[in-house]
């Protein structure tokens, strides 16, 4: 287990918690590690977690690309920010020195020729900045845009290159104050835990159950709190359909996946199964040892210089479930970088990491997860780990071993 925070989410001075102005310099001090050591001048950045990365400031979401930032391997970032934000955000923001106005083209509902006129303006907003420091010449990596931006900054004579692998290799590891913000969003996603224990009973309701309990992440300090997804009874082996508003019957197995619940921008990946009203059949503990048996086994791989390849031989084979193609399991029987990016460096699975593995480095932080079962009835897991200089840690706490009877009492 990892060790447990000392503090809670409120500020004190008396006691060093998560320090937020070292959280972002150590970001920004990371992203432009890596951009010169692709010889890369800037990266142009869109999406929440890109933008929250590179500058320690939100914005509006509601259309893609209403924000963006430039980001430089040398200097100062320059933020684009969407016509409301822009007049009252530079006063609460005092780190970032450049404030300009953003351009959007609304998902192109203007229609052809105004989204032409307006992605002109966004490129040449950009061109402006780079020129100004005399980059023009040189590499622009470009996150988070789709291909009319895209398209234009290269219309503008831009040398564009892909972003996102930078933006992966940028955040694979973590700092300290990061995997405080992980530790802090598992922490509070066992109140949620706790609420789907106390109200698990047949007759209630998959929907009202998950719902309570995100409601609970919300009121123990989740700043953004997901929908929630859970399965129950015969749909909870395969992973498919969910929010069916199914009621709960005696002897059902039910698994929820608390994923995305989030503090300071760092999100959960956390499933635990749980039997309702009854203890769980001799069948099903048989599964669930086995799939416990299987993280630990992976767990135990994960350490510095390891490979993806150690980990991913501890997975079975997909046609261990009578699955034609490694595929046919992705997302179900993984390991994956977690932070900000739900999916970020490394992934761990029998579909790539055999063939392309990837090198294991203390910092990172891996949610890894599995089921057992058979059609029409299941369990399932996902524990998260950081992986230390010892090897890797569990930093959630919620009981992983055995599946607990609900509700509780």
């Amino acid at each position: 287990m990892a060790s447990k925070l000392s503090f809670g989410w409120g500020i004190a001075d008396w006691q060093e918690r998560i320090n937020v102005d070292r959280l972002r310099k150590e970001r920004f001090e990371k992203a432009r590690k890596v951009l010169k050591k692709h010889g890369v001048a800037a990266i142009v950045a869109a999406g929440p977690a890109n933008t929250r990365y590179l500058s320690g400031i939100r914005g509006p979401e509601f259309i893609p690309q209403l924000w963006y930032v430039l980001f430089f391997a040398e200097g100062d970032q320059v933020v684009f920010q969407h016509a409301g934000w822009l007049p009252t955000y530079p006063a609460e923001a005092p780190w970032i020195k450049h404030w300009r106005l953003a351009r959007n083209w609304v998902n192109e509902g203007c229609g052809p020729q105004a989204t032409e006129e307006e992605a002109k303006l966004f490129a040449d907003g950009i061109y402006r900045e780079l020129e100004q420091r005399k980059l023009t010449k040189e590499r622009l990596a470009v996150v988070g845009f789709e291909g009319t931006a895209t398209q234009a900054l290269i219309a503008r004579g831009l040398n564009v290159v892909k972003g996102w692998p930078l933006m992966l290799e940028a955040t694979a590891t973590k700092t300290v104050d990061e995997i405080s913000c992980l530790k802090m969003a598992f922490a509070i996603c066992d109140n949620a835990w706790m609420k789907t224990w106390e109200l698990l009973k047949p007759g209630a309701r998959e929907t009202w159950v998950v719902q309570q309990a995100m409601l609970a992440a919300h009121e123990a300090g989740a700043d953004t709190v997901p929908r929630g997804h859970a399965h129950s009874g015969p749909t909870s082996f395969d992973r498919g359909i969910d929010h069916t508003n199914r009621i709960l019957q005696h002897g059902d197995l039910f698994y929820a996946a608390y994923c995305g619940m989030g503090f300071m921008g760092y999100n959960t990946c956390y499933y635990r199964t749980f039997s309702v009203g009854a203890k769980p059949s001799r069948k099903v503990l048989g599964w669930q040892k086995q799939l416990i048996d299987r993280m630990d086994a992976i767990i135990d791989t994960i350490r510095p210089g390891a490979t993806t390849a150690d980990a991913a031989k501890c997975f079975p084979a997909a046609d261990s479930w009578g699955y034609k193609d490694e595929a046919e399991v992705l997302t179900m029987e993984i390991g994956h970088g977690i932070g900000m990016y739900h999916y970020g460096y490394p992934i761990i699975n029998r579909q790539w990491s055999l063939k392309h593995p990837q090198v294991f480095e203390e910092g990172m932080t891996i949610a890894i997860e599995g089921r057992e079962g058979e059609e029409g009835e299941g369990v399932r897991i996902e524990d998260a780990v950081v992986v230390t200089k010892n090897g890797a840690e569990l930093i959630d706490h919620w009981p992983r071993n055995e599946i607990l009877v609900a509700p509780r009492v």
